[in-house]
C-alpha cells in the first residue's frame, strides 16, 4: 500500500491528485505544521530531511516532489499521464516542464514567501530596515522572475491545451502548484488569461476534487 505522508498546506496535495489521477490505492497519514509553520520532527523518521512530500510504497521510499511524479507514473502509469516516446515533442516538453517546475518556477516563489513574511516577525526596532531591505530584492529580483515565468507559460499555453501538449499529464499536477502560486499573489489577470483558464480545467476535474476531499484543504502559505 502506498503511504502519503501528507503535511498540510504543502505541495504533497499534488501527490494525493496524482494518485486519484492514476486511480491507485493509497493511504493518508497526516502531519500538522508546528507553530513556526515548519514541518514536525516525526517526519525526519520517514525521510531524513524531515520534508513533504514523502511517499512509501512497501519498503521504497520516494522523497522529492518531481521524483514522486516520475515513480508513480513509471510504476504504475502503465503508459498513462505521459507523452509516448513516439511523441517526440510533447515528450521533451513532459521533461523540461518536470524539471522547470521545481529548478525554476519554485524557488523565486519561496522567495516571495520568505521576504514577504519574514519582516513581520523581525524585532521591533530593526522591522522598518528589514521590511526596505528585503523589499528592495522583491522588486528588483523576485518579482522580475515571477513576472518573467509567468509570461512565459502563458505563452506556452497559448500553443497547447495542457504544458506538455493537448493532453493532461502528470506534469500538470507538478505545475499546479506554481502557477496557483502565482494566481493568490496576483498575478492572474487580464495579462494571463491562458493561466486563468489552465486552473479553471485544473479545478474542474474529478481527481483534483477527490484529492482535496482526501487530503483536506490547504493554503498557500
Amino acid at each position: 500500500m502506498i503511504v502519503v505522508h501528507h503535511l498540510s498546506s504543502s505541495r504533497s496535495h499534488r501527490i494525493v491528485w496524482l494518485l486519484e489521477e492514476l486511480g491507485l490505492e493509497y493511504e493518508v497519514k497526516r502531519y500538522e505544521r508546528m507553530s513556526n509553520m515548519l514541518a514536525p520532527p516525526e517526519l525526519k523518521q520517514i525521510h531524513p530531511l524531515g520534508k513533504s512530500p514523502v511517499i512509501t510504497d512497501g519498503d521504497v521510499t520516494v522523497a522529492e516532489s518531481g521524483a514522486i511524479v516520475e515513480y508513480l507514473v513509471s510504476t504504475y502509469g502503465g503508459g498513462r499521464l505521459i507523452p509516448p516516446p513516439s511523441a517526440k515533442q510533447d515528450r521533451l516538453k513532459y521533461t523540461f516542464w518536470l524539471h522547470f517546475c521545481e529548478g525554476s518556477a519554485m524557488p523565486p516563489i519561496v522567495m516571495y514567501l520568505v521576504l514577504t513574511k519574514m519582516p513581520d516577525r523581525a524585532p521591533f526596532l530593526i522591522r522598518p530596515i528589514v521590511r526596505y531591505i528585503f523589499g528592495t530584492l522583491l522588486t528588483g529580483f523576485v518579482e522580475p522572475n515571477l513576472a518573467r515565468h509567468a509570461d512565459y507559460m502563458e505563452s506556452e499555453l497559448r500553443k497547447t491545451k495542457w504544458f506538455a501538449g493537448d493532453d493532461f499529464t502528470a506534469v500538470d499536477v507538478l505545475m499546479s502548484f506554481p502557477v496557483e502560486a502565482m494566481a493568490e499573489r496576483g498575478g492572474m489577470g487580464a495579462k494571463h488569461p491562458k493561466l486563468a483558464g489552465y486552473l479553471e480545467r485544473i479545478h474542474a476535474r474529478p481527481a483534483w476534487k477527490r484529492a482535496l476531499e482526501t487530503g483536506g484543504e490547504y493554503h498557500l502559505l
